[in-house]
């Protein structure tokens, strides 16, 4: 099956009606269900954990100083969480155009040199160097930082895809545990949560937590860019959810990780051995050769074959069940993308592990 098969999801719905969970067990076992069921194929004394990054409005429309030309800059990454720390960030460049053209069509800005001035609606930048691409840049913004977040919440847009033509709302994007707004598109596994889905978990004896990890972009419309995605990613990890994970893990329970973000963060913080609370920055590559420490199983979105997220089940399943997965996606209408339908993948126990974690795409993180 070609990823052109799956149909995405076009309205900007986070628990639309009816939306379906596909189920793959670790035995290579399929079975469907609805998503709002989600506790029901869960186990007691399992522990879920979401990411509860808000989403900024990192979608930021202006022109070039130096050549006069519209362009809009997507802001990509930084290397911290902290609130005080705003003005270096990783970003992509397009030039003039919005959402509405596909992202692989978009038109190239004009060339971008260290020391180019970019005004942002009221917010001022200066292109500090290019990151080995030509729309790959770290830019600095100028001007005190309430200033900064200022002009991102009053100017900024959420970043958006073609496939959903009207204009997002930023609460479009922010999941119902929303709290720090650090990432840069939606942790967009967590729209299956909602207040009775929490409630439905602790009926059925199921422990929640969070963490909180800063989203990056999905895509760049350009294949060399996005074979480098995921980029750098910074995370909190608190001990709380240390202490309910270790505390699941004694009495046999699973991790379950709502989404590939909580997935990285966790297995970064692994890496050593033990899980440890506090800051870190995710720069390894999950995939197939991965030895996953901490998480048991993943509740993901429908995604393309080829794709960074579809990438990282395979550190879950064999190839062989993924591919009848993908062929029950296509076969029963899921919707893909961040408004689309999710998977529950259980983690097979005999995968072929190999830890390729590590220090990657080092280039990309700002310097301030």
């Amino acid at each position: 099956m070609n990823a052109g098969s799956l149909r995405a999801a076009s309205a900007a719905r986070q628990r639309p009606p009816h939306a379906k969970l596909l189920v793959l067990r670790a035995d290579g076992r399929i079975a469907h269900s609805e998503r709002e069921r989600l506790a029901d194929v869960l186990r007691a004394g399992d522990v879920v954990v979401a990411n509860d990054a808000a989403t900024l409005p990192a979608s930021l429309h202006g022109t070039h100083g130096p050549s006069g030309a519209p362009i809009e800059v997507r802001l990509a990454g930084r290397r911290t969480l902290r609130v005080d720390d705003l003005r270096a960030f990783s970003a992509i460049v397009f030039g003039a155009g919005d959402h509405r053209t596909r992202t692989e069509h978009r038109a190239a800005p004009p060339p971008l040199r260290a020391g180019d001035g970019l005004q942002l609606g009221p917010l001022r930048a200066r292109v500090q160097r290019t990151l080995g691409h030509t729309r790959l840049i770290e830019l600095r913004f100028e001007g005190d930082i309430d200033a900064i977040w200022a002009g991102i919440a009053r100017h900024g847009r959420p970043i958006q895809y073609a496939h959903v033509p009207q204009p997002l709302a930023l609460w479009d994007v922010w999941s119902a545990i929303a709290a720090l707004p650090v990432a840069f598109e939606p942790p967009s596994a967590g729209f299956a949560l909602d207040w009775s889905m929490l409630h439905a978990l602790r009926a059925h004896g199921i422990g929640f937590a969070t963490l909180t990890h800063a989203a990056g972009i999905s895509s760049t419309g350009d294949a060399a860019l996005d074979a480098r995605l995921p980029l750098d990613e910074p995370y909190h990890i608190p001990a709380s959810t240390v202490a309910a994970i270790e505390r699941a893990k004694r009495r046999g329970g699973r991790v379950v990780a709502i989404g590939t973000t909580v997935t990285r963060a966790l297995e970064h913080a692994a890496h050593g051995g033990a899980l440890r609370a506090g800051d870190g920055t995710a720069d390894q590559r999950i995939g197939p050769t991965t030895r996953l420490r901490v998480v048991d199983a993943i509740l993901s979105g429908a995604h393309e074959p080829g794709s960074s997220h579809h990438e990282l089940l395979r550190a879950f399943a064999s190839p062989a069940s993924l591919q009848r997965a993908d062929r029950a996606l296509f076969e029963h209408g899921y919707l893909t993308h961040e408004f689309g339908d999710s998977v529950l993948i259980e983690r097979a126990p005999a995968m072929p592990f190999a830890s390729t974690t590590g220090s990657r795409l080092q280039a990309l993180a700002p310097q301030s």
